[in-house]
């Protein structure tokens, strides 16, 4: 509120903080138990009332994401909140694979860290065996 009152736009963040996910015991999965979804729509609608233009939810189960989308009037932006949400949210590196070991809420459209590792092994190879640079990438 305090934001808002000074003209400062408000995202607000509910279920896993990446930020706090030490305080959370690790990236685990928000609002699982009737009270902490209880809780989490609380907060939700405290958000809204505060002045949040958007409210992003991530890692919760889909059908808190789905109610809280209908319980508010401001949009959700859901990343591994469920398909209801007003909108979708995907990290770059999880959605262009490069992430080893991505969480359950992304999805991997392209495989670049495999074409990245070759393309820098390649480079490697041909470094050592003299390829490059060749004359055509050196300046006279």
């Amino acid at each position: 509120q305090y934001l808002v009152e000074r003209s400062v736009p408000v995202c607000a963040h509910l279920g896993l903080l990446p930020q706090s996910v030490h305080l959370l015991g690790g990236y685990k999965v928000q609002g699982k138990s009737k009270d902490a979804a209880g809780l989490m729509l609380e907060q939700a609608i405290a958000c809204e009332q505060a002045g949040a233009q958007m409210l992003v939810l991530e890692a919760i189960p889909s059908s808190l994401g789905k109610h809280i989308t209908e319980s508010i009037s401001i949009p959700t932006i859901g990343i591994g909140a469920g398909s209801d949400c007003d909108a979708q949210v995907l990290v770059w590196t999880d959605m262009a694979g490069l992430t080893a070991n991505p969480p359950k809420l992304a999805k991997a459209y392209r495989n670049l860290r495999e074409e990245l590792l070759s393309a820098a092994k390649e480079f490697a190879d041909e470094v050592r065996g003299g390829e490059f640079p060749a004359e055509s990438h050196t300046f006279h």
